[in-house]
């Protein structure tokens, strides 16, 4: 016990008081680095490697190497830890990426991958700050201890915060661009085009003012020429874009088509009424302006007022105390 104190008073010397927690740190990611050195440098599996020389890739080999050609093969040998092990929540990760516009196969891992670099990259970055650095001189404790951990949890939960924004821009930008695309839609069925064809010249079209529209409409006419079912491909969309707006559209195209009404009718009918949800939403916005603009007034125009107005009696005042005395 008597070499255990000694031990930590001489670590307290060296480091300070938080002595102990760098070791432990430093420790902790040295063997995480050795840990995905070791990984990374993983020899390939000698049964594996024959089977991979010796198998000749037709038929479903080759398909199948060519839907895993785009997938990093570093990533792949961290799958286990860079992947969800429930199903649920993978496919809930990926919906989620797929709504912020990241549509690789790899963007699971890198997700997880840049939560876990930028977490210990922030971590290393207080600890190095703390004590180092000195940062840590004359803080308590617990501020020592927010300051070192607190880097290492913003990084962390940076990717996510980043990945919701862009979900809500991109949901933000579609629900703007949807009543133009119907009414562009609807113009080109008027004029003798296939659904097939409406499609891919909308997408066409609104690539320069909707991007992320674009890609969604885009996204659909591949699908459509590779030969995916029209009921499946219109749902994938609708779950993409995460838009109640754009669910509602499959919804309708879907009915027309199961119940072989006029799609112009029904595009007709849905842009009058997004073109009426847009007028609604830009009332609703020019409504919440004077409340905003009063907060604004108020703030800015009420403290120099008292300023004006009190100030100079303030001053009077303090000048006749000082008469007084």
């Amino acid at each position: 016990m008597e070499f255990l104190n000694q031990l930590n008073d001489q670590i307290n010397q060296a480091l300070g008081p938080m002595g102990l927690i760098i070791i432990v740190g430093t420790l902790g990611v040295t063997l995480v680095a050795i840990t995905l050195v070791l990984m990374l440098r993983q020899p390939e599996d000698p049964l594996t490697k024959l089977k991979r020389t010796s198998t000749a890739p037709t038929g479903d080999n080759a398909r199948e190497k060519l839907r895993q050609s785009d997938q990093n093969a570093q990533l792949q040998k961290f799958a286990k830890f860079l992947e969800p092990e429930d199903v649920a929540e993978l496919s809930a990760k990926q919906l989620m990426l797929r709504q912020a516009g990241y549509r690789s196969r790899d963007a699971v891992r890198l997700y997880y991958f840049a939560q876990f670099a930028l977490g210990m990259l922030g971590l290393v970055g207080g600890l190095i700050y703390t004590n180092v650095l000195g940062g840590g001189e004359g803080m308590t404790t617990q501020q020592t201890m927010m300051w070192a951990i607190g880097p290492g949890a913003i990084g962390y939960y940076l990717p996510k915060y980043w990945v919701k924004r862009r979900v809500d821009s991109r949901k933000e930008e579609i629900t703007r661009g949807f009543p133009d695309a119907l009414d562009m839609m609807l113009v080109c069925v008027e004029a003798g085009q296939s659904l097939d064809q409406c499609i891919v010249r909308v997408a066409r079209e609104l690539r320069a003012s909707y991007r992320a529209l674009s890609e969604e409409f885009e996204m659909v006419a591949y699908e459509m020429k590779a030969g995916k079912d029209k009921v499946s491909v219109l749902h994938d969309m609708g779950e993409r874009c995460g838009v109640q707006d754009v669910s509602s559209f499959v919804t309708v195209l879907i009915q027309s088509a199961a119940f072989g009404t006029s799609i112009a009718d029904a595009l007709r009918v849905y842009a009058e009424e997004m073109r009426d949800k847009r007028v609604m939403r830009a009332e609703e916005a020019a409504n919440k302006l004077p409340t905003k603009m009063t907060l604004a007034t108020m703030g800015l125009t009420v403290p120099p007022l008292l300023i004006i107005l009190v100030g100079p009696s303030a001053h009077g005042i303090s000048q006749l105390g000082q008469m007084g005395n």
